[in-house]
């Protein structure tokens, strides 16, 4: 189990605990919200555990809730990208992942299947990125818009999992 570096959730009150997690879902602060409400105890200062918490928060709400966090994400290389629109936590996931230094071809790349992704699934392409790099996310891209809406849609949630795990881990 892995204890946070930077805060102790479980001496946290509603709002500070809510003020440090509200975006580890990206602009969902209600996961937060529910967690904390879950009850606080010191198993919730190990990441592993609050991170298990959140999870099971989303993987349960209804249909709705899931979509709208979803839709919250940003596209991948996509305009709030460029003009800076992003959450902290988005702008350094894509840096890190190399989108900043895509050359303009993989860049309209990027914008076709950011439209097409959204056309026929009605939500963004949702890919943790860390560890990955732009090749890597493009190729990911390719084989995953061939999807069923219904995988996808598991695959998003999956995904947010993931990069709300990676969030955790800096804390």
């Amino acid at each position: 189990m892995t204890a946070f570096h930077t805060l102790k959730p479980s001496t946290l009150s509603r709002d500070a605990f809510v003020a440090a997690f509200a975006d580890i879902y990206e602009h969902s602060p209600w996961v937060a919200e529910k967690a904390y409400d879950l009850g606080q105890d010191a198993s919730v200062d190990q990441i592993e555990t609050l991170h298990q918490r959140m999870s099971d928060i989303l993987l349960s709400a209804d249909h709705a809730s899931q979509l709208a966090l979803i839709n919250a994400h940003p596209d991948l290389a996509g305009k709030a990208a460029v003009q800076g629109q992003l959450t902290q936590a988005s702008t350094d996931e894509q840096a890190g992942a190399g989108i900043h230094q895509c050359t303009a071809e993989e860049f309209s790349r990027f914008t076709e299947l950011n439209d097409a992704y959204k056309a026929k699934f009605k939500f963004p392409f949702i890919m943790a990125v860390k560890g990955s790099n732009r090749h890597q996310i493009l190729a990911a891209f390719e084989t995953r818009i061939h999807n069923s809406v219904e995988a996808e849609f598991k695959c998003a949630l999956a995904e947010i999992n993931k990069i709300a795990l990676f969030r955790l881990l800096t804390l």
